[in-house]
């Protein structure tokens, strides 16, 4: 076996070798007065899938591409070469007699990866394939580099989200992937747009990280001599808006968590939330179903969708469960006939769920869901109506105040959106805060802290209200069929290499 992989390594060529040839052509091109960077623009009038779609329409006629050269077959007066652009790929037919005696010279002596404009003709080969019939091909850029093997890709991960501008070039499914995330965010803004929603920017720099349950990066601010964190979520800026009579506001936007990292979390993530004056909970059941459903099918065409081989149909209506029915259900246990904290944790003792001295039943309840339900709720499942403890923002249900109006949307396994009935009693809150201060001082760094200027804009007075928070890289990552968030973001969190 090593003398196999020995023998492929003396078969391999030298790559500095070949980046020093690359450089050893850019030098002549500059000598002769070539110099390809020093073209500012090149007039392209159609992609590569505007000329294989409209054909019918463009044979014959002149048209002009641009994009890097991926494959390329010199065959002594005549060859082929094939680009890829933005949309994707088409053939190029490059002849001596069409193109002129030095074009064609240079031409031969471009290479994979470079960059090149193209003008001809549009036929059809012998072989059925829609080409360009070159009458002109220019050098705009030199790639110095090489790139990836064409057969076997760019397949190790972390060379592949350190480096994804190779990724995006040497795979077109993964632009693909961002094409679409592209897609389903432009879906968003304008289904929320049509029900009336004002899109807002909200601060990033906060003097007081809240909204979730996390731990924020810290950061100081030299012009104020202040330290101010990195915003965990995008509620409470959100929710002041409510109080200011804006009644329906959204935004989509960037949210930084010190947290780990894993194939379902990335320190920074694209979050959207969106807050709905005079609706609660239930509204936002509605509106979650409606925008996902809506989503899928605009960009995907289709409602029915398959990730990891799981067929999901996301047009029939989503399953609701209130976290007491899906932790008996899943676990078999009655939360319901759980009436003190000691029992709670007598019972977490004997199941070997793991707990700290500070947390309560509620707490505990949470624990057993995430335990023995979270990995169940492959279909579409609205959790609804979760403890007190772990809710500190949410209006309490009046019948059973233990509980609060919220709920979480799983599917595949995996949490999708957060929603509350907005807690606008302003006593109640400071209560909260209060009990998340003690939480705080117990050691719990992800326990939100009092936001007196918050408190002011309860006190001022805000409506019932709707409030629901959806991850976008998750959304994605269903839509996508991606395994990972890494594989949809651009440029994921990496651990630096120095």
């Amino acid at each position: 076996m090593e003398g196999q992989q020995s023998q492929q390594r003396q078969q391999e060529p030298d790559l500095n070798q070949l980046r020093k040839v690359r450089r050893e052509k850019l030098s002549a091109l500059c000598a002769e007065g070539k110099n390809p960077f020093e073209i500012m623009k090149y007039d392209v009038t159609h992609h590569s899938t505007d000329i294989k779609e409209g054909f019918a329409n463009l044979e014959g006629k002149e048209v002009s591409v641009a994009g890097r050269m991926m494959q390329k077959r010199v065959m002594g007066k005549a060859s082929f070469c094939n680009i890829s652009d933005l949309k994707g790929n088409i053939q190029i037919y490059v002849a001596r007699d069409s193109v002129g005696e030095e074009p064609y010279k240079e031409f031969k002596k471009m290479d994979i990866g470079d960059i090149v404009g193209v003008k001809g003709t549009v036929f059809k080969t012998q072989m059925g394939e829609i080409s360009v019939h070159a009458e002109s091909i220019i050098l705009l850029s030199k790639s110095l580099q090489i790139l990836p093997e064409k057969f076997h890709g760019l397949t190790n991960t972390d060379i592949r989200y350190r480096q994804r501008y190779v990724d995006l070039i040497v795979n077109p499914e993964v632009r693909d992937t961002f094409i679409k995330r592209s897609k389903i965010i432009t879906s968003i803004r304008n289904y929320l747009d049509g029900l009336g929603f004002i899109e807002v920017e909200t601060p990033m720099l906060v003097p007081n990280a809240g909204g979730a349950a996390a731990r924020p990066f810290d950061t100081h601010f030299n012009a104020l001599d202040e330290d101010v964190h990195l915003r965990i979520s995008l509620e409470l800026y959100l929710k002041r808006l409510i109080v200011g009579g804006l009644e329906r506001v959204y935004e989509i936007g960037r949210v930084f968590r010190n947290e780990g990292l894993s194939v379902r979390h990335n320190p920074e993530f694209t979050l959207m939330e969106l807050y709905q004056a005079y609706t609660d909970y239930y509204g936002m059941m509605e509106l979650c179903e409606n925008l996902i459903r809506h989503t899928a099918m605009e960009v995907l065409g289709t409602t029915v969708i398959s990730y990891e081989g799981t067929e999901i149909d996301l047009s029939k209506p989503f399953a609701k469960l209130t976290m007491l029915e899906a932790v008996k259900e899943y676990a078999g246990i009655d939360f319901s006939e759980i009436k003190t904290d000691e029992e709670a944790k007598a019972l977490a003792k004997e199941k070997h769920i793991e707990f700290e001295d500070r947390h309560k039943k509620g707490d505990i309840l949470n624990l057993f869901f995430e335990e023995f339900v979270e990995e169940k709720l492959v279909w579409p499942t609205f959790i609804m109506d979760h403890p007190v403890e772990i809710s500190p923002l949410a209006k309490r249900k009046p019948e059973n105040p233990d509980y609060v109006e919220r709920f979480e949307l799983f599917i595949t396994c995996r949490e999708f959106a957060n929603a509350f009935s907005e807690l606008n009693d302003p006593i109640d809150q400071r209560g909260r805060f209060e009990a998340q201060e003690e939480l705080k001082a117990q050691g719990d760094e992800e326990a939100n802290s009092m936001d007196e200027d918050f408190l002011n804009a309860l006190e001022i007075g805000m409506p019932p209200t709707g409030g629901i928070g959806i991850g976008i890289d998750r959304l994605v990552m269903l839509l996508t069929d991606s395994a990972a968030i890494r594989d949809v973001l651009l440029f994921p969190t990496m651990k630096s290499l120095n």
